[in-house]
């Protein structure tokens, strides 16, 4: 085994692969392994949201695990694809709360969004997530490993480094695609506006 590597990265692996082969015993091994990094993460993004906001970071790590585990778990490949799976999971809960608070109009007035740069929102208003979310759909349709690394890094709170290792990719590569991204998120919702 490598230094670089920590050894629970191993065991959540092999854990991981228990899981998806069906292994129900394994998830309840997993989650020890995993919870306190995943409630980091969810704390991470959890800042960027409004200090009103009813969802806590425990809440979402619960519903997050309870989603990546539930009925039908993934074929996990390694501690970073749970990871990217876990930030996934709290993209679309977040997502979803944001719609349950009924606070944005038939139609989506995407014509409202404020945003100077399209990754550094304050959480504070639902309307800006779920355009932000939108804008990051259609990125995700057009380049999906650029998406993920957005994903990874806002909705998870990863730093470049921990994000570009979870992708496999150069933390050089992680800056290029981070530059891009957050200027093509930018123009798209400028042009919503």
């Amino acid at each position: 085994m490598s230094s670089s590597v920590p050894q629970s990265a191993e065991a959540i692996s092999l854990i991981l692969q228990r899981v998806s082969a069906g292994d129900a015993p394994a998830a309840a091994e997993l989650l020890p392994l995993v919870y306190e990094e995943l409630r980091q993460l969810a704390a991470a993004r959890m800042r960027h949201e409004a200090i009103e906001h009813t969802l806590q970071p425990t809440a979402l790590v619960h519903e997050a695990y309870l989603r990546l585990i539930g009925s039908q778990p993934e074929g996990w490949q390694n501690r970073g694809h749970f990871f990217g799976a876990a930030a996934e999971a709290m993209r679309r809960i977040l997502i979803d709360h944001a719609r349950q608070r009924g606070r944005l109009k038939r139609g989506g007035d995407l014509e409202r969004i404020p945003l100077a740069d399209p990754l550094e929102s304050s959480g504070d208003d639902p309307d800006e997530l779920l355009a932000l979310n939108a804008a990051l759909s259609e990125f995700e349709q057009l380049m999906p490993e650029r998406a993920a690394l957005v994903k990874l890094r806002y909705f998870a709170g990863l730093d470049e480094a921990t994000a570009a290792e979870s992708l496999g990719i150069s933390r050089a590569t992680a800056s290029r695609w981070w530059v891009f991204a957050r200027a093509w998120l930018y123009e798209r919702l400028r042009r919503w506006k």
